[in-house]
């Protein structure tokens, strides 16, 4: 009988091997075979638990038959026994040291609890059984995998898929290879062979998601229809899911009924009241979607996130805007997101007595709240600055540590706007000091070469490329902002992930000036990375550097010859100032005012060399006061990148003078030494002496 059971079981027909074990049994059949058949049979249909007695029964036969132990663990492992499955594994291991398939099992569970360590010295032990077996290698590229050597784990992998090419545990682990390293093509392949081998519709799941990383959202969508299809998978989150994808194929007759279902089972569902909004952009429903936020609202005023949406049917400060913000704080006093809503409201739209008002209620429900500390705080900077740098010190106890930073800014500020230079540079600069601990020294300027190499001929169209840079304090960021937003070839990354590239490291200018690195090598490294950053077929980049150093000019005139350099400048002092108040876009460690001043001064030098012996094609972009002549601005822009015109930005764009031009002069007395040391350069860039 348990050849009968196990053919049936071969052929899938797994009712049909239950309904022959059942009959075995009852006949009387008793011996092993036949119970280890049966007890798969029993496994496969999903009766667990009648499968484990009768493994159980079979090993009180044969106590030491470790093939029986072997089972027996599995079947632990269906019913999420993972302690008595692992003592099952190791009894198998104990009767039979070369149970090859306790090691594995016993390496892939391991793997399951991330004891990686473990999964290891199971899979050696499995390798000195079978060192060539298909699982044997399957398991060293999972590892290899899960420790993000791709390479590796795909070379194993696709090994061990030669070796067993059918085997769904091998499969299913060369797939999630494939998607780790990124190639989402043979990721796909890998997972609809594992679709079709076991009929698990669930995997479409994750299938749509590696289609949709090539570009194919309808067809994406086609995949979690055949799991919408059926009610037990059609869950909230999973057509809120299709939807978005629906959406994005511009299926909208499609994307209609999932998301305003997804919505309708779980309005407090953030993905799914964002499916909504989504789905009215796209379709301009706009009386429809009102309808259904309103009809939430009703049955559940305390979900913040639908007031939120609603609210983003309105536009800012209109009277429909204000009527919601005040059916929400109806139906939530004293509600800290309603009231930030109204302080939002009053403070843009410019009531300023109300907007205190409300300030002040929020502070009363939470002492430490920043928004509300933030507009009373500026209200007082406006009319009292000494009365704002009282108000902040009184913040000071109460708050967190990370609070504590931002509010002694804050205090520097009030001090600044007090007249009180004194105060507001000893604030500052135990901040700065404080701050700057544990980040690097700034980086000492290279000397010049005796001579420079030859500034190379551009031949043929070659990709333009601009570098720009601004030393602390120059509000280089204001410039950033305004290219970002109009230039997709700008790139800022190199200020939130390191690019790994020659520019990156400020060690670089004095190494390629030693002659550690040459030219073509910083050139060379710089190119390599720009597809890797997104940089188009065309090449052309506005590259926005961390550090400046005239050492780059020994790769720059040699190889890049069609590059340009755009700096932001303004008053040295004023930058001493900006620096100290406001940071840098890389924080460099401050020690005192009088270190700080003579780097600045060697470093802008630097850049007055470059001006005023033309060393370099380059463009200055005076930050003094930015927002004082746009035309002139957008004109430094169309010099800097090369073309006719450049759009006049707005001023908004440019944000706050935050240190206004020329503050300097009232620093003269407290700051006496830093800017004797910066005016000699300050006046070969172009500002007064004194």
């Amino acid at each position: 009988m348990s050849q009968q059971i196990y053919q049936a079981l071969r052929r899938g027909a797994n009712a049909e091997a239950a309904a022959l074990a059942r009959q075995a049994l009852a006949e009387g059949h008793k011996d092993t075979d036949t119970l280890s058949a049966a007890a798969l049979a029993f496994r496969a249909t999903g009766e667990r638990e009648t499968a484990l007695s009768t493994i159980d029964t079979a090993i009180a036969q044969m106590p030491d038959d470790a093939e029986l132990h072997f089972l027996r663990a599995g079947m632990l492992l269906d019913t999420r026994d993972l302690g008595g499955a692992q003592a099952a594994l190791a009894q198998t291991v104990a009767l039979d040291p070369n149970q090859f398939g306790a090691y594995v099992v016993q390496a892939q569970m391991a793997i399951g609890r991330n004891d990686l360590d473990e999964a290891e010295r199971q899979t050696k032990l499995a390798a000195r059984v079978a060192p060539e077996h298909p699982w044997t290698l399957m398991l060293e590229g999972v590892l290899a995998s899960r420790r993000n050597d791709h390479d590796r784990a795909l070379t194993l992998l696709s090994a061990a898929s030669k070796g067993a090419p059918d085997d769904l545990q091998v499969i299913s682990a060369l797939g999630f290879a494939y998607l780790a390293k990124g190639h989402f093509a043979f990721a796909e392949q890998s997972f609809r062979r594992l679709i079709e081998k076991t009929g698990q519709v669930q995997l479409r799941g994750l299938l749509a998601q590696i289609v949709l990383q090539q570009g194919r959202p309808a067809e994406a969508a086609d995949e979690l229809a055949v799991l919408l299809a059926d009610p037990a998978h059609a869950t909230p989150s999973l057509q809120a899911f299709a939807g978005e994808l629906e959406l994005q194929a511009k299926r909208f007759d499609r994307a209609t009924p999932l998301l305003q279902a997804a919505f309708a089972a779980h309005p407090d569902s953030h993905r799914a009241t964002n499916g909504l909004l989504l789905l009215w952009e796209a379709t301009g429903n706009t009386e429809e979607t009102q309808a259904t936020l309103d009809g939430a609202l009703e049955k559940s005023p305390e979900l913040d996130h639908l007031w939120v949406a609603r609210l983003a049917m309105e536009a800012f400060g209109s009277e429909a805007a204000t009527a919601i913000i005040a059916r929400w704080n109806a139906a939530r006093p004293d509600h800290l997101p309603a009231l930030q809503a109204q302080l939002a409201l009053e403070s843009g739209t410019g009531a300023h007595e109300a907007s205190e008002a409300t300030a002040r209620r929020m502070t009363t429900l939470q002492p430490g709240h920043g928004n509300a500390n933030q507009l009373l705080f500026n209200r007082l900077l406006d009319r009292d600055p000494g009365a704002a740098v009282t108000f902040v010190e009184g913040l000071l106890p109460a708050a967190s540590p990370q609070a504590r930073l931002m509010l002694r800014r804050w205090i520097g500020a009030a001090q600044d706007a007090a007249d009180r230079p004194a105060d507001a540079i000893a604030t500052w600069l135990d901040l700065n000091v404080e701050e700057t601990a544990q980040v690097g020294l700034p980086p000492a300027p290279t000397a010049a070469p005796t001579s420079w190499p030859e500034l190379a001929t551009v031949e043929g169209a070659r990709a333009p490329a601009v570098f720009l840079y601004g030393a602390p304090g120059a509000q280089v960021d204001r410039i950033a902002n305004v290219l970002q937003r109009a230039l997709p070839e700008f790139r800022a990354d190199r200020f939130s992930t390191a690019v790994q590239d020659p520019f990156q490291d400020t060690n670089v200018p004095a190494r390629l000036a030693e002659g550690v690195f040459t030219a073509e090598q910083v050139a060379t490294g710089w190119l390599s990375q720009l597809p890797v950053r997104g940089i188009g077929a065309n090449g052309a980049v506005i590259d926005w550097i961390p550090f400046w150093d005239n050492a780059w000019l020994l790769a720059l005139r040699p190889q890049l010859p069609q590059a340009c350099l755009l700096f932001a400048l303004r008053d040295p002092r004023d930058m001493l100032l900006e620096w100290f108040a406001y940071g840098a876009p890389m924080a460099l460690r401050i020690t005192d005012v009088d270190s700080a001043a003579q780097w600045l001064a060697a470093h802008l030098s630097q850049i007055a060399d470059v001006i005023e012996q033309d060393l370099f094609p380059h463009t200055v972009v005076r930050t003094d006061a930015p927002g004082e002549d746009l035309e002139r601005l957008a004109a430094r822009f169309a010099e800097a990148l090369g073309v006719p015109a450049f759009p006049t930005p707005p001023r908004e764009l440019l944000g706050p003078d935050r240190i206004p031009a020329g503050r300097w002069l009232a620093y003269r007395e407290a700051l006496a030494g830093p800017f004797a040391a910066l005016t000699p350069v300050a006046v070969r860039l172009g500002y007064r002496q004194d």
